[in-house]
């Protein structure tokens, strides 16, 4: 009954009363209405239910939303009254609907970069959710190397200067262990930018790494040095912090929030360290699954009411970044957990990985 009255709830939006869950669903096992009123009251001590007004229906909780979540995410399906209710496909479906994914395909026509995919993710997330879209880059995605060069500055001193295809210029003076003469530095930048141009950073180093030890004999000295070069620091990311992309704000205040609430969602949402935060905090980019948790008042009080899906996205074993919505407790979950798992999935198709 608790599942019933949650898809209703999503469904319509409106409070629940034991007329309306009689007429939608349990009349069919012929219990009464005030049957269903003490049903309801018992999951409202339970802390299942609220009642907004003493006259209304009830509304789920957070609690109840959790145990929704649990419910889908463990058998994969609808029940009978969501489908009824939103008119989906009678047979029950783990996967997005055809006209979705389409959808989706269409809106990442012509992506080609990192950058472009996170973008585009935040805005189709916010479109077909009608809530936050959020992708966080990775703490080196974003980076793929397009040139690199170094200068000999003075004794164990050399500026390396990294440019990445999406145009970001980082230089940094690295500090050798080791005399490096301008004819080895050259050597080395060419060999990086023949090799790896195209490559994410994060990839080039484990490279390097990989083929310190299996090609050291044939060229001790040039990978040693860019070996050398790497440990100190030519490859790192900048300082700027990962690039986070936001759409959809506009959701929450069209939504059906107190105008108080709304303000104090949007305080706690503005800030972009928080966002960084809670991604972090709440998504593993080592795992795989779509991980939803309802209920963000850890983060913030004035989250309480949010629901936050959201999934790692990969590209050739490499972390990517992180794609999720936010969105009030009243959403489509089982719709909206498919397509953070498409999308997420998605970068892989989109992007080409170099060939090792």
């Amino acid at each position: 009954m608790l599942t019933a009255i949650i898809e209703l709830y999503i469904a319509s939006g409106e409070p629940i009363a034991s007329q309306a869950l009689a007429r939608h669903f349990v009349n069919k096992e012929g219990l009464s209405s005030a049957t269903l009123r003490n049903v309801m009251a018992t999951l409202g001590e339970a802390g299942l239910l609220e009642q907004p007004h003493t006259s209304s229906g009830r509304v789920p909780t957070a609690a109840a939303f959790r145990y929704y979540v649990e419910q889908i995410t463990q058998s994969g399906r609808m029940s009978s009254v969501a489908q009824s209710a939103l008119g989906a496909n009678p047979q029950g479906s783990s996967t997005l609907s055809a006209q979705r994914r389409d959808q989706i395909e269409d809106s990442f026509t012509g992506v080609t970069s990192t950058n472009e995919y996170l973008e585009r993710t935040s805005h189709v997330l916010a479109l077909i959710s009608s809530g936050l879209g959020v992708a966080l880059a990775s703490s080196t995605a974003g980076q793929v190397l397009e040139h690199i060069h170094f200068s000999r500055l003075a004794a164990g001193r050399v500026l390396a200067v990294l440019v990445t295809q999406a145009g970001a210029v980082q230089d940094r003076v690295l500090a050798l262990d080791r005399e490096l003469t301008s004819v080895e530095l050259e050597t080395a930048a060419r060999y990086l930018n023949e090799n790896f141009r195209g490559w994410p950073i994060e990839r080039i180093r484990a490279e390097v790494t990989r083929r310190v030890e299996v090609e050291r004999e044939a060229y001790h000295q040039l990978l040693t040095s860019i070996e050398e070069l790497c440990r100190k620091g030519a490859l790192a990311r900048g300082d700027a912090g990962p690039a986070l992309f936001v759409d959809g704000m506009a959701n929450l205040i069209t939504a059906e929030l107190d105008r108080e609430r709304l303000r104090q969602i949007l305080l706690a949402l503005d800030a972009k360290q928080r966002l960084v935060e809670l991604l972090t905090a709440y998504v593993d980019g080592r795992q795989q699954e779509v991980r939803v948790v309802v209920g963000l008042d850890e983060a913030s009080p004035a989250m309480q009411d949010l629901v936050l899906i959201g999934a790692p996205a990969r590209l050739g074993g490499a972390s990517l970044g992180t794609v999720a919505v936010i969105a009030p407790t009243r959403i489509q979950y089982q719709e909206m957990i498919q397509a953070v798992r498409y999308i997420a999935r998605l970068s892989e198709r989109l992007l080409e990985v170099p060939a090792d």
